[in-house]
C-alpha cells in the first residue's frame, strides 16, 4: 500500500477509525475498532503508524498496511486513555488517561517505562517541544524532558523527567476541569482551557535550573460553553501565530496570539466540536464533531472547503501529518 503524502484519519462512537484522502473526500481505508470508543489519535513522526487511544488501551497501526489488525497494544491503564503523543524521533510514546496517571512507553520495548499519579482523571498530556529524551543508549531510560498534564480536578502539573517527579503544579480554577493543553513549538507559551470556556496562557520561562516556570500572561474568554480542544499553531506558521479553540457551541474560533483578538469564528458544524488540527503550515485547519463529519478549513478566509462524511455517530477526533518526515531530534 503506497503512502499518501497527506494523511488524515478520524475515529468516531460508531466504533471506525477511517483514512480520508484529504482533496477528493474519499475514505480509502476503515478500520474496525469494537472493543471501545476512540478518544484520541496521533500519527507517529514519520509517518509509520497511528496511535488509536482507547479504553482501556492504546492500539498501534501501520499506516501503510490494510491489515485491520494492530502491531501492537499498549495495555497497562485502567481507564479510558484521553491523551497519547510521541516524542520527536518516534522512540517513544506518552499517554494520560481517566485513571489518573501518565505513562511513558519505549515504542522499541514492551511495558511502560515510566508512570505518573496525578491523582485525578487526566485529560490532557503535552510535551515540551524545547526538550528531547536523550536516549544514548538503547537499554537507557534516561529522560531529559518535561510533560504537561491536565486533569479533571482542575490540576496542571509538570512532570520532571529527568528527577522523575511533579517539579510544578498550578490550579488556574478550583473543580474547573482542564480539557486541553497546547505548548507553543518553540517553548514560549502555554494555553489551558477548561469546561468554563476559559483560556489562560502563561509564558513559559527556563529557571536557573532546569525546571520551567509559568508566568500568568492573559486569561481570554474564549467560549460560553465548554472548551473540547486547544491549539497553538505550528513552527511553519510563522510569522503568523494562532491559538485555535472547538468548543461544545459548535464553532471553533481562530485568535491572533499577538494580543489574543479574535480573527475568525468557523461556523457550520450543527454539534459539538472535539477536536481540531492544524495542517503543518497553518493555512489549514481539521476539525471533528458530534455531527458525525470531519472538515477541512482555510484559516484566512474561515470558510470550510471539505466536508468528510462517513462515520455514523460522533466524530470524536482526527490526525493529520501533511509535513515532510523529520530531521532526527
Amino acid at each position: 500500500m503506497t503512502q499518501p503524502s497527506v494523511i488524515l484519519v478520524t475515529a468516531s462512537y460508531d466504533h471506525t477509525i477511517r483514512f480520508w484522502e484529504a482533496k477528493s473526500g474519499r475514505c480509502y481505508r476503515t478500520i474496525q475498532y469494537p472493543e471501545s470508543q476512540v478518544n484520541r489519535l496521533e500519527i507517529t513522526p514519520d509517518k509509520r503508524y497511528l496511535a488509536a487511544a482507547g479504553n482501556p488501551h492504546i492500539r498501534l497501526f501501520d499506516v501503510n498496511s490494510s491489515s485491520p489488525q494492530p502491531v501492537m497494544s499498549y495495555d497497562s491503564h485502567t481507564n479510558n486513555v484521553m491523551a497519547v503523543g510521541f516524542q520527536c524521533d518516534g522512540n517513544w510514546m506518552y499517554s494520560g488517561s481517566e485513571d489518573g496517571t501518565v505513562k511513558i512507553w519505549d515504542l522499541r520495548a514492551p511495558g511502560c517505562q515510566r508512570e505518573y499519579e496525578s491523582r485525578a482523571a487526566v485529560n490532557t498530556v503535552v510535551l515540551h517541544p524545547n526538550q528531547v529524551l536523550d536516549i544514548s543508549q538503547c537499554t537507557s531510560v534516561a529522560l531529559q524532558t518535561e510533560l504537561i498534564s491536565g486533569d479533571q480536578n482542575g490540576n496542571i502539573r509538570v512532570w520532571d523527567l529527568t528527577a522523575n517527579s511533579c517539579s510544578c503544579e498550578l490550579v488556574p480554577e478550583v473543580d474547573t476541569a482542564v480539557r486541553s493543553l497546547t505548548v507553543m513549538w518553540d517553548g514560549s507559551l502555554v494555553v489551558a482551557a477548561n469546561n468554563r470556556g476559559t483560556c489562560y496562557v502563561w509564558r513559559l520561562l527556563r529557571g536557573t535550573q532546569t525546571m520551567t516556570n509559568f508566568e500568568p500572561l492573559h486569561k481570554l474568554q474564549a467560549h460560553d460553553g465548554y472548551i473540547l480542544k486547544c491549539l497553538l499553531s505550528p513552527e511553519f506558521c510563522e510569522p503568523n501565530r494562532y491559538l485555535a479553540t472547538a468548543s461544545s457551541d459548535h464553532t471553533v474560533k481562530i485568535w491572533n496570539v499577538d494580543g489574543f483578538t479574535l480573527e475568525k469564528t468557523l461556523v457550520g458544524h450543527q454539534r459539538w466540536v472535539w477536536d481540531c488540527v492544524f495542517s503543518v503550515d497553518g493555512a489549514y485547519l481539521i476539525t471533528a464533531s458530534s455531527d458525525a463529519t470531519a472538515r477541512l478549513w482555510s484559516v484566512s478566509t474561515g470558510e470550510d472547503i471539505k466536508v468528510y462524511q462517513g462515520h455514523h455517530k460522533a466524530t470524536v477526533c482526527c490526525a493529520l501529518h501533511d509535513g515532510a518526515e523529520p530531521s532526527p531530534c
